[in-house]
């Protein structure tokens, strides 16, 4: 079974640190979370070029094996029950 990528999009914000929280404590072994901070930018300028892929206008933001999860789609905070929804913690 394959990974489940998980991309967490933020800017070092107080909300973008506990979604950041929310997401690892509720990843599983099959989940491979990676956090991009779009105010500090990567090295390549991926981060960027993959929020702009993926449509995100604002921060947190929460991207699952390439879907912008529902949660993040209205900009309204992540809830846990959102989340798992989009599939994280399921082994």
């Amino acid at each position: 079974m394959s990974k489940r990528i998980v991309e967490v999009f933020t800017a070092g914000c107080p909300l973008c640190d506990e979604t950041v929280k929310r997401v690892r404590e509720l990843a599983c072994s099959n989940c491979d979370v990676q956090v991009w901070d779009l105010r500090t930018g990567c090295v390549t300028d991926e981060c960027r070029e993959k929020a702009a892929q993926y449509g995100i206008h604002r921060v947190p933001a929460v991207v699952v094996n390439g879907q912008l999860a529902e949660c993040c789609q209205n900009q309204s905070p992540v809830s846990r029950e959102q989340l798992i929804a989009a599939g994280l913690g399921q082994g």
